[in-house]
């Protein structure tokens, strides 16, 4: 059965109930959030509870962000009838506890749960495990639903002129029906296709079963997604992140949880999905800036400190995993010969640790594993407790305040830092990279001349803050700032477009999460770095997860397969082996070729305006070397693109996005110009090329002068 009605005052019973339970859902939802907003919290005051009370605190602000009401989002999208007999519930909410729902037999899914004034819910959070029929009931196994209802929305204006999502369609689906051929239905494909404007959109409405399955992995498990375009993979790891904050809050509300894009440009793009989940409490950030947080406060750069880009051969020897060696090796040299006498005096008695005394002090310590720094303190402590058995033999009194005061001596921290000097990362890296002499040493059997060569910083710095650092070089300083203090850790990590991270980049991510789990998320066939993943198998391994499960995602559900094919001819050249998505829809007019044989800027602007006549978002792609001068000559001829972070993605229904960013991102339509231009801007630019025309959902405009690549141009 099927009911649609746009108008605002519909005739159906059905639909005009639905909207009736949907209001009163939203109120509902409305007394909750007032319900907590409004309770006072009764602080301790004594400073003994104060983290306890900033526990509370947090908790309190968390719950109340997650009950705020999203107008313009569906609070709820589909329901489910069950054989006869009542269903109860099993939720994780903090104030809900399980008994019959307000309905025998029916439940709504929603994005978040709520609750009438009895506490009986009317819907469900998505991520309840009875929920789980919602996306995986079937033919097969029906999991005792008799039918499944979808909702369609519209957004409108309300009275105030804010946005509204006003409820005009449902859709059911008879499990029980003979012919289950038309199970998913109109609604389904109507939502998937859904025009995009602005930033990524959550996709809980229409997760396909095997997203649900990856989805709702336990936490021990370390997921490893290989998803081709138009696959979800990204907003997988997102609805995980919100699933295990649902079902593990309390254990990872200790140990945290981080989303690490491949820039900002990408976390801009997701980061409204997890709030319109409910989940508002999620640290959001880039490689770049997570390297950079791992260094000590007095080791951090500061801002753009970033300010060269390495040659291809330069990058993949400095994030090669035969760095972490050079860089041990340098660091731990650091270490002195003992070759003087310690003397401690105590009254009128002088106690004296010889440099045969020292010397295994020393080797005991540098084969223990330790980091570094902590190797100081141990070696105060070890000196110590030498002098105090010298005491003892001698029949002198000793406690733990002796033991403290001797390690505390002149002497022994005088000692202490001559054998075991204070050792700055960003120092250390420099003069590794500064000082060829140094660098043969460290790399000895390891690293070529001419390999040494090109790790080799460019001019000659006076210091860290007048070096010109690379992406590389901040994953080196963050090696040796782990081997001086390792940093702490957090519960789990969610890493996407991982294939391009460099070996060195893997195990810094992995030192934030070696007693936790990770959702690593990539597409081989879209590495475009110079250290990029060729195999999962040993990205996960530099991870420290060599035992990730691998999941490939190949149904592209949101790309046209009209798109899908022609990126595809690119396949057996970058990522042999590696099999084609499968595009489950095929839309007419998605491909379009647009040979420029007069002028190439006239049939550029004409592709623009056609790609704005119809719904959603436009993006402009271009070789980032190009795209300038093609923004001032669409300009002149009336068409305005501005660049991408010039303005908010639902800012502009056109936006200029150079090729090295538009990894991660979708639009509604794109138009690409010159693709060859795009493959010869860099080493691995078929690569990048695969990524720029895999980012349409509707159309893709190929806008060129010059001929397509070779790959491009066969199959017609």
């Amino acid at each position: 059965m099927t009911a649609t009605d746009p108008k605002p005052v519909p005739t159906d019973p059905e639909l005009v109930a639905e909207r009736r339970h949907l209001a009163a859902a939203r109120t509902a939802l409305r007394a909750m959030y007032e319900g907590v907003r409004g309770t006072e919290l009764v602080m301790s005051g004594h400073a003994k509870d104060e983290f306890i009370d900033e526990a509370l605190f947090l908790s309190r602000q968390r719950r109340i962000a997650s009950l705020v009401d999203v107008p313009d989002a569906p609070l709820y999208f589909g329901r489910l009838d069950f054989d006869h007999g009542t269903v109860f519930l099993e939720e994780h909410e903090e104030d809900a506890q399980p008994r019959p729902i307000d309905e025998p037999d029916r439940i709504r899914i929603g994005r978040r749960h709520v609750h009438d004034a009895e506490g009986r819910p009317m819907v469900l959070d998505w991520r309840a495990p009875i929920s789980v029929a919602y996306y995986r009931a079937g033919p097969d196994d029906r999991m005792r639903v008799r039918s499944r209802r979808r909702y369609g929305f519209t957004t409108v204006t309300d009275a105030t002129g804010e946005p509204e999502s006003l409820l005009t369609a449902f859709e059911d689906e008879d499990l029980l029906a003979p012919d289950p051929s038309g199970l998913g239905g109109g609604l389904l494909d109507a939502e998937i296709e859904r025009p995009r404007t602005g930033p990524m959109r959550d996709i809980v409405a229409t997760i396909q079963p095997e997203q649900d399955h990856l989805v709702r992995a336990p936490l021990e498990t370390t997921l490893c997604v290989q998803g081709a375009p138009g696959t979800g993979k990204t907003a997988v790891g997102l609805h995980r992140v919100a699933f295990l904050l649902y079902t593990e809050r309390e254990r990872l509300a200790r140990t945290g949880v981080v989303i690490i894009g491949p820039n900002r440009s990408f976390l801009s793009y997701i980061r409204g999905v997890l709030p319109a989940l409910g989940e508002v409490d999620v640290h959001q950030t880039t490689v770049i800036d997570l390297l950079t947080r791992d260094l000590p406060e007095r080791a951090r750069p500061g801002q753009g400190w970033v300010r060269r880009v390495e040659a291809p051969d330069a990058a993949r020897i400095k994030g090669s995993e035969v760095m972490a060696e050079v860089l041990r090796r340098d660091l731990w040299s650091n270490l002195r010969e003992p070759e003087e006498t310690v003397m401690v005096r105590r009254g009128s008695r002088r106690w004296r640790l010889y440099p045969e005394d020292l010397r295994p002090l020393l080797t005991e310590l540098a084969e223990r594993g330790i980091a570094y720094g902590s190797g100081r303190e141990l070696l105060s402590h070890r000196m110590a407790h030498v002098i105090l058995t010298l005491m003892e033999g001698e029949g002198e009194p000793c406690d733990d305040r002796t033991h403290e005061q001797i390690r505390r001596d002149p002497a022994i921290r005088s000692a202490v830092t001559a054998l075991w000097p204070k050792v700055d990362p960003l120092k250390l890296v420099l003069g590794l990279l500064t000082d060829p002499e140094r660098l043969a040493r460290a790399a000895e059997g390891l690293l070529g001349p001419q390999e040494q060569a090109l790790l080799l910083l460019p001019g000659r710095p006076r210091g860290p803050k007048s070096a010109k650092w690379s992406e590389e070089d901040l994953a080196l300083v963050a090696e040796a700032a782990a081997l001086i203090e390792r940093p702490f850790g957090v519960g789990h990590v969610v890493v996407d477009e991982a294939q391009d991270l460099s070996p060195m980049q893997c195990r810094a991510i992995g030192r934030r999460n070696e007693s936790g789990s990770m959702t690593v998320l990539g597409d081989i066939a879209q590495g475009t770095s110079p250290s990029a993943a060729r195999r999962w198998s040993t990205l996960l391994e530099h991870l420290g997860k060599p035992t990730g499960h691998l999941h490939v995602l190949d149904r592209g559900y949101r790309v046209p397969a009209q798109i899908i094919d022609f990126a595809a001819r690119l396949l057996p050249t970058i990522a042999p082996g590696l099999g084609a998505p499968i595009a489950v829809r095929r839309s007419p007019g998605a491909l379009r070729l647009a040979p420029a044989t007069t002028n190439l800027v006239s049939t550029l602007a004409e592709a623009c305006r056609t790609a704005l006549e119809g719904e959603g978002s436009v993006g402009l792609i271009a070789a980032d070397h190009q795209l300038a001068e093609l923004r001032a000559a669409l300009a002149a001829e009336g068409v305005q693109a501005p660049l991408l972070g010039e303005v908010d993605l639902e800012e502009a229904r056109i936006i200029a996005v150079p090729a090295s960013l538009a990894k991660g991102l979708e639009f509604d339509s794109v138009v690409v110009v010159e693709p060859a231009a795009i493959v010869e801007a860099e080493e691995r630019g078929a690569n990048r090329l695969y990524v720029v025309l895999t980012r349409a959902v509707g159309s893709l405009h190929v806008v060129h002068a010059r001929a397509l690549p070779p790959a491009l141009s066969q199959g017609g």
